[in-house]
């Protein structure tokens, strides 16, 4: 049975540990309300120049552009976004166990043969994978705290790169969406070949055969938009990857303080019954000495 000094000292060490907990819940909740607001300023813009560029990617001289036009797949690029630090709950395991899923399953062929390779952003995947000694492209991290749209353009240009190079023929992206601070969307997102929109035919509210008269041509105008489209993607998938992860710490940590207090409570508990039973014995030897004198 645990002594008395051993039971208070385990007291003081949760206790310890609670202001912690509670403390990092306190920054990510001031965190997570600032990177809500910058994604829900980032959504509209991203999304909408996403639609334009899939509109745009209809017609055929869109395809004459590489980042559009479609080729044998041959070599698969996963970009692999994490987090720097771990304290956040499942929200890096769960990532990882998606590619790996993706590799035993959709890209296992290219895997098997040695033609998918990652890029990955956060300290957590790379160390995962790298350790593993995964095909590697790019490595990105430590900056999320510190984070700038400068840091998505250095990721799509080693993507791009890839890509014209004909070393990737495909390449998707895998991250958490923020959804809520208790929730987050696995999502697995294709970013080049940049794919046309798909509209049905039979829907009404379409004319796929609507066509418009650009200044200056359409070709242009698609080549100076696609690589903005692509660094705003990404940045906003930073973005989402990140107010994400601040909801998924602020929950851990909250329910680290929980469970802090349960212990506390258990521990004063059991402090207080071990303190009952040695004062109680020490009673009984206090009234046995006296009686053992008294004979």
């Amino acid at each position: 049975m645990a002594t008395l000094r051993e039971i208070k000292r385990r007291i003081v060490s949760v206790k310890s540990t609670q202001k912690i907990t509670k403390a990092m819940k306190m920054v990510a909740a001031a965190k997570l309300r600032r990177a809500q607001e910058n994604i829900i300023s980032a959504r509209p813009y991203a999304y909408t120049l996403g639609s334009l560029i899939k509109h745009l990617a209809n017609c055929d001289v869109a395809r004459q552009n590489p980042l559009i036009s479609k080729r044998e797949v041959k070599n698969v690029l996963l970009v692999v976004v994490t987090a720097d630090r771990s304290l956040c709950g499942a929200f890096n395991s769960t990532i990882i166990r998606k590619v790996n899923s993706l590799m035993s399953n959709e890209f296992k062929a290219f895997h098997d043969k040695g033609r998918l390779k990652l890029v990955t952003v956060g300290k957590k995947g790379d160390e995962f994978f790298v350790k593993r000694q995964f095909k590697v492209a790019g490595r990105f991290y430590n900056f999320f705290n510190t984070m700038s749209i400068s840091n998505a353009a250095d990721i799509i240009s080693s993507c791009v790169k890839e890509y014209n190079e004909e070393r990737a023929d495909e390449v998707y992206v895998v991250y958490n969406e923020f959804k809520s601070a208790l929730q987050q969307n696995l999502v697995l997102e294709k970013l080049l070949p940049v794919e046309p929109e798909k509209v049905d035919s039979n829907d009404h509210r379409y004319n796929i055969e609507t066509d418009y008269i650009y200044e200056p041509s359409q070709f242009e105008i698609i080549n100076t938009l696609i690589p903005k489209h692509l660094n705003v993607q990404m940045w906003r998938i930073l973005l989402e990857s990140f107010a994400a992860e601040m909801g998924a710490r602020m929950t851990a940590m909250d329910s680290a303080t929980e469970n802090a207090g349960e212990m506390i409570s258990t521990l004063s508990l059991k402090y207080n019954r071990a303190r009952q039973a040695a004062i109680t014995k020490e009673i009984l030897e206090v009234v046995s000495g006296a009686e053992a004198l008294q004979k």
